[in-house]
């Protein structure tokens, strides 16, 4: 059976992601799940321009894309039940395995993880955010850096059964402002690879090309010109970012 058309076929709604903060819907398309998230209901921030937030979802997409790494899985905008809206793929996830955890300190694996932040539960134990140490989830902290994701939850990775991460929720990406808040700080200062470095070389030139004027339609201007400085200060650093700013350097909640 051919695939639908995933424009204009008909998007019929299945159920609805209730642990979302804004309105998000399970569709089909045909045989087709996917995302559905309508810009009618997007909930109103201070921060960012409201009935933005499934263009900057689409806008991550082009940008993963042209970094070449299958971090955001296909997203597209279209007319659905409620409205137009970003509509993506969706991922079966393997439930059992967790790119990002929270451990006990005492327990936090000696090799294979990088440890983020400590605090204490609601009983008082002690307790250490820790992400894997993987060529996957750096390729993710590169992207975040350079999308200025301000909402790298560690629900928002999701880990695939062949190993790979999916990257989600990218709603609040793009601003002009410094927005970064990531569970993905385990590299801090370690220098780029080569692989990283030649990603954020390609998306400086597409900015310069295709992917910037594809970008114009979603994006401002000011906002596109932020990304090209962001892929320059992290090309010219060579290695990742330390948090910088008054703002919290991770996201609430964390998962």
């Amino acid at each position: 059976m051919p695939t639908p058309d995933l424009v204009t076929a008909e998007l019929t709604l299945t159920g609805r992601i209730t642990t979302a903060s804004n309105a998000t819907f399970l569709g089909r398309i045909g045989d087709v799940v996917v995302v559905y998230k309508p810009i009618a209901g997007e909930t109103p921030l201070w921060d960012f321009p409201h009935g933005t937030l499934a263009y900057r979802e689409v806008a991550a997409y082009l940008v993963s894309q042209v970094f070449g790494w299958d971090i955001v899985p296909h997203t597209w905008l279209r007319d659905g039940p409620m409205g137009k809206g970003m509509v993506q793929l969706w991922q079966e996830q393997d439930t059992a395995q967790n790119a990002v955890n929270l451990v006990a300190t005492d327990h936090v694996p000696k090799t294979g993880w990088k440890q983020v932040l400590e605090g204490q539960d609601e009983s008082g134990r002690m307790v250490t955010l820790v992400h894997e140490d993987s060529p996957a989830l750096r390729r993710m902290a590169v992207f975040d850096t350079v999308v200025n994701n301000a909402d790298r939850k560690g629900d928002h990775i999701l880990a695939m059964t062949d190993g790979h991460r999916h990257g989600v929720d990218h709603g609040l990406t793009f601003h002009r402002d410094h927005k970064l808040r990531t569970v993905l700080w385990g590299w801090l200062g370690d220098p780029l690879t080569s692989e990283e470095r030649d990603g954020v070389d390609r998306v400086s030139e597409g900015l310069r090309g295709e992917l910037g004027r594809k970008l114009a339609e979603l994006l401002s201007a000011e906002e596109i010109a932020s990304l090209a400085e962001r892929c320059a200060r992290l090309r010219l650093a060579g290695r990742f970012p330390a948090p910088s700013g008054a703002m919290s350097a991770v996201p609430w909640p964390l998962f």
